[in-house]
């Protein structure tokens, strides 16, 4: 019975790109996560925009009947000063979002400072910064060199990987099920995240995951 009661789901994160799109996939049962896959969708060698848009949305759709996500999180709200890169942007954002409603997913939108905030505690955190929290966070077998990881992958994929657990943990995913954490101070200390000094990393994670939880 208690098994019927633990919530299980499977996230599509997507990091929506003209030229490179980071994509993701996230289980989780309970409080555990474990990631599926995350990878980038290069279409670069695709000179029109329209052709490179019409590739991410057959590969999306071929993606969520592969492997049968619950929903699809994605980053919304991008910011440019050149108003062309922010059309494109939202051109590449429209099409993922179709994609997964093509399919009957929820699709669940997050800013790209939300998504910082709920990973690093920082909003303005760089992509680095991003990436090595994730590593640390899923116990990830690469590391960071430069603007990639170590295995290759555009730093894109662990954006996308953000953006899933980002939306895991605005589920409210870790409070009240099979592990018994009744609030966001307990579930950082199961899970080693919960410093000694207010000055360290996990403790402003730790005080970031309580804001994003109230939010």
């Amino acid at each position: 019975m208690q098994d019927s009661l633990v919530h299980r789901h499977r996230i599509l994160g997507i990091d929506p790109g003209t030229l490179l799109m980071g994509y993701a996939l996230l289980d989780s049962v309970g409080q555990r996560t474990e990631p599926v896959l995350f990878d980038v969708l290069d279409v670069r060698k695709y000179d029109d925009q329209y052709a490179r848009l019409q590739k991410e949305f057959f590969f999306l759709q071929d993606l969520i009947e592969q492997y049968r996500p619950t929903c699809l999180a994605i980053e919304t709200q991008f910011v440019d000063k050149n108003p062309q890169t922010m059309i494109k942007i939202v051109h590449a954002q429209g099409v993922a979002i179709a994609a997964a409603l093509s399919k009957d997913l929820p699709v669940y939108e997050y800013s790209p400072m939300k998504i910082k905030m709920a990973i690093t505690g920082n909003g303005h955190s760089t992509k680095q910064q991003v990436a090595d929290m994730l590593i640390r966070f899923l116990k990830l077998n690469v590391s960071v060199e430069g603007a990639k990881l170590s295995d290759g992958k555009p730093l894109d994929s662990t954006d996308a990987l953000a953006i899933a657990y980002c939306h895991f943990l605005q589920l409210g995913l870790p409070l009240g099920t099979d592990h018994g954490a009744k609030n966001w101070t307990q579930y950082a200390k199961q899970r080693g995240l919960a410093g000694t000094s207010a000055t360290t990393p996990n403790q402003r994670l730790m005080a970031a995951l309580q804001k994003t939880n109230k939010k």
